[in-house]
């Protein structure tokens, strides 16, 4: 039997809402509204599936991203978001099941990080920003719908004596609730563990007052208290949050040329792709304008300054390679331009913690470069002749696998640290990627960070932070080497070696998430009683039963 398994490919990660189809959002002084109201025909690929029942694909939560960073951004006045259905009875019914059985393996996975990716975002926002995410449950929420209710700070389900939410993946589909449910129930809502086994594992899951009883759901209103009892919750999280009277600033669309062999250059960053080298090159240029002078003139460049542009190119740039060019295995990040360029603009940032623009970019940069933390691909740094790897740029290399740096003859080839290597932007552990790095060795990150002005290439490598340090008669064949190698292993065994390798010490919710709930997910969409003809995922909706294989491994 099966479904016939097709490979996705993405045109766009930007939207905007005037171009929602599955969305709708208003507001109502410091009260936003976010409300599901999916298109069923209007799927990333509509002759394949339909979005019944508020079920989602990439294409709704590319709308939701857009939505959470648009509130922070455009609308810092806002100070609570009610996230609740426009469709009656029902909230959402989680990812579309027949959306994910006629998806590639890669793609699946791809879906399930990208939506993690979201839900944290709303997790940041309501911890960061002062805007308080609240779910407000107009009618069942199953799986991924529960999910998203999840990554609220507070949920209400309405009493109606149908509503439910359930997290139905082990029963009904072999696999698991792959977007957090089972990270945040324990860690984030403290769930006691034998009702989290309970709820997993009962496919119609709790009504409200046994939702609320084990702590699934904060609270609930009968039908007739629903709308006036929301508003209420609503009032009451917004008034607790500092007000915020500031003008947004505007995310305008971004400008990428896209030539025919798929290469994009943006106006700070460039991707190159080599598919016969399984390899992609990323170059972030310094800025050519100078650096606002205070927190004023930040503001006043807004979406145009450098620092906001260059990483929001980055990231569409990581999007287009997670989602569109799979078999290209090994990322090479380089630099250019004017070092003390960057310096000068993170100097202007930094210095303006406190100013809310400030603030939500610094934010924004560090959701990005956890992006790349989070991207399973070899990924080398070449700091070469004419490179900036400073500061904010210098954390893209601490990011990689590998950082090789060419000691060049005049002793020009440099980097720096600052304020953004030591604890700005911490990665999903809360450890800065210099802790990381020499972790356990507080004396070698002491040496790190204590180093002041431009390092060269032997000192760099003295204090351990390059992998590499060569000479311009090793670095070419050193660096060629060292790709041709990386590109040659199994792409299965680095995507495991690497995520070990990259997040070391303690585990926090959003590690387990992507560390442990994720990986768990990627081997289980593999498995035949998933996937297979006879398994869960592929029967579901069909009147055949699933067919196990019954060892445990």
């Amino acid at each position: 039997m099966g479904t016939e398994v097709k490979q996705q490919l993405v045109e766009s990660f930007e939207t905007h809402p005037d171009a929602y189809r599955h969305w709708s959002l208003s507001f109502d002084g410091p009260v936003a509204r976010l409300a599901l109201n999916i298109d069923e025909n209007n799927g990333l690929r509509p002759d394949d599936y339909l979005l019944k029942l508020n079920s989602y694909d990439l294409g709704v939560d590319l709308e939701l991203h857009d939505a959470v960073e648009r509130l922070r951004f455009e609308h810092p006045e806002v100070r609570a978001v009610v996230v609740t259905s426009d469709m009656p009875r029902i909230f959402c019914a989680g990812a579309n099941i027949r959306m994910l059985a006629s998806s590639t393996h890669g793609f699946k996975v791809n879906f399930c990080k990208y939506t993690n990716e979201t839900r944290v975002g709303l997790e940041e926002a309501t911890s960061q920003s002062g805007q308080t995410y609240i779910a407000a449950l107009n009618g069942t929420a199953s799986g991924g719908g529960y999910e998203l209710a999840l990554a609220c700070k507070e949920i209400y389900l309405i009493d109606d004596g149908t509503a439910a939410v359930s997290l139905p993946e082990v029963p009904l589909l072999g696999v698991l609730p792959g977007t957090g449910g089972l990270t945040r129930l324990v860690d984030k809502r403290m769930v006691r563990r034998d009702l989290a086994d309970l709820f997993c594992t009962k496919a119609e899951g709790f009504r409200t007052r046994d939702a609320v009883k084990y702590d699934i759901v904060d609270g609930g209103f009968p039908r007739s208290q629903w709308d006036d009892g929301v508003a209420e919750v609503a009032a009451a999280a917004a008034a607790r949050n500092p007000a915020r009277d500031e003008q947004g600033v505007v995310l305008p669309p971004l400008v990428c040329q896209v030539d025919e062999s798929g290469n994009r250059t943006y106006q700070h960053v460039t991707l190159e792709l080599d598919p016969d080298g399984r390899t992609a090159t990323i170059t972030v240029k310094a800025p050519t304008a100078p650096a606002p002078t205070d927190a004023a003139a930040l503001r006043a460049e807004g979406a145009n300054t450098w620092g906001f542009k260059a990483f929001r190119e980055l990231e569409d740039a990581l999007l287009h390679l997670r989602f569109n060019h799979p078999t290209l295995g090994l990322l090479l990040f380089r630099t250019s331009g004017d070092r003390y360029a960057v310096m000068n603009h993170d100097a202007v940032l930094h210095d303006a913690k406190g100013d809310w623009f400030a603030d939500e970019l610094r934010w924004y940069r560090g959701r990005v470069l956890r992006r790349i933390d989070n991207t399973s691909r070899s990924m080398f740094a070449l700091i070469e002749e004419g490179s900036c790897f400073v500061g904010t740029l210098f954390e893209i290399a601490q990011a990689c696998d590998r950082q090789y740096m060419l000691e060049d003859e005049d002793g020009e080839n440099l980097v720096q640290l600052n304020a953004a290597n030591a604890g700005l932007y911490p990665m999903a552990t809360g450890y800065t990627r210099l802790q990381t790095r020499f972790i356990g060795d507080e004396d070698a990150l002491a040496r790190a960070l204590a180093a002041d002005g431009f390092i060269d290439a032997p000192t760099a490598d003295e204090l351990g932070l390059v992998t590499m340090a060569l000479d311009d008669i090793d670095y070419e064949d050193e660096v060629r080497i060292a790709i041709e190698e990386r590109a040659s292993l199994s792409p299965d065994a680095l995507t495991g070696m690497e995520q070990n390798l990259r997040f070391v010490g303690r585990e926090t919710c959003e590690t387990k998430i992507y560390g442990r709930l994720s990986a768990w997910q990627n081997w289980i969409f593999q498995r035949p009683n998933a996937v297979g003809d006879e398994g869960a995922l592929t029967l579901f909706g069909h009147p055949e039963r699933p067919t196990f294989d019954w060892k445990r491994t």
